[in-house]
């Protein structure tokens, strides 16, 4: 999800990699789940995070879809994001003890929370989002192990080229000056190619995932 902000606002100012230091560990939470309550459409889910979810319930995406996801536009594409439930407004996997029924497989925006990505030139760069957490007395702790991504290489490869992906499909609609049928085509071959089709085993979803990314490329960008 794009968004047109002054960075001197959001953030500490500064530019993270992987292997920076910095002061995001919120130690547990200590029972807090506020990031986990009124986030409305934002937690969106890549091929991954549907991936790991739908392997941890045995479960397809079509199931996902009935309870627990929905599916919204997003910067002229369809995409899945968590829904929220209750009067409070509360993540669905959230349990009664305000804990993240799935923190194992947690989603990829939940395990960067308060960091946030900044995109440029084909690339990305982690800032760490001072307004965010409500947690004043945040440790420092290394970016790489904040994450908790195992291949964490792979990770971020997979996570650049998925961004970068999607808007340029976006652009190409744009520039065509696509029909909303075309539109709507599109979009639901993006959704069947890397959400409801599935990757099998999680220890070859890179692998699969690359494959699968240049062939779709091979027909909505030539």
């Amino acid at each position: 999800m794009e968004r047109n902000i002054d960075l001197n606002e959001i953030s500490d100012g500064r530019f993270y990699t992987a292997n920076d230091m910095v002061r995001a560990d919120c130690q547990g939470c200590e029972g807090c789940s506020v990031c986990c309550h009124g986030m409305g459409k934002s937690i969106l889910l890549d091929p991954l995070d549907v991936h790991r979810i739908c392997t941890y319930f045995r479960i397809p995406f079509e199931a996902l879809l009935a309870d627990h996801v929905e599916l919204n536009v997003v910067d002229g594409m369809i995409l899945p994001n968590l829904k929220m439930a209750g009067e409070d407004e509360h993540c669905i996997f959230l349990n009664q003890e305000g804990r993240c029924g799935i923190h194992k497989i947690r989603p990829g925006f939940c395990r960067l929370f308060p960091l946030g990505r900044l995109y440029e030139d084909r690339s990305f760069k982690y800032i760490l989002q001072t307004k965010e957490c409500v947690k004043t007395d945040r440790q420092k702790i290394k970016v790489r192990k904040w994450l908790d991504i195992p291949e964490l290489d792979q990770y971020e490869k997979f996570v650049n080229d998925w961004h970068y992906f999607l808007k340029d499909v976006a652009a190409s609609l744009r520039k065509e000056n696509a029909s909303d049928g075309t539109i709507k085509q599109i979009n639901i071959y993006v959704l069947k190619e890397f959400y409801m089709r599935g990757f099998g085993e999680e220890g070859s979803f890179y692998a699969q995932f690359e494959q699968r990314l240049k062939e779709v490329k091979a027909v909505l960008l030539k």
